[in-house]
């Protein structure tokens, strides 16, 4: 992520929310491991040096997420199959727990592993 966090601004009666980009990320990054088939995902993939490289969040005017994240499969699993499940998954957890349309999951598969 970047230096200058973006936030997801939503108006409320009583004044305004205010989301940043790493509650988003939090998110993407505890839905990874729940998804079968996902060995490694999101920060387990590029390590912890590098904070954020492993899920890219943006964030346009209207409010609506792009979501980029990394994982690596299962060896045996369908690559394919794994990263809808993952796309499945990232958007409805996001917008169940934001309520913030995500209009796109780029999943970038970056290997596969033997469990």
């Amino acid at each position: 992520m970047a230096d200058s966090k973006q936030y997801i601004t939503q108006a409320q009666e009583n004044g305004n929310v205010m989301i940043s980009e790493d509650v988003i990320a939090t998110i993407v990054e505890h839905t990874l491991t729940e998804v079968d088939g996902v060995v490694k995902g999101g920060l387990e993939v590029v390590g912890k040096k590098s904070w954020g490289k492993g899920i890219r969040i943006a964030i346009a005017e209207d409010n609506a997420l792009s979501i980029g994240c990394n994982i690596v499969v299962a060896y045996g699993e369908s690559v394919i199959a794994v990263a809808h499940a993952v796309q499945t998954a990232v958007v409805n957890a996001v917008e169940s727990v934001t309520g913030v349309t995500v209009a796109d999951v780029d999943v970038n598969v970056c290997g596969i592993v033997r469990k």
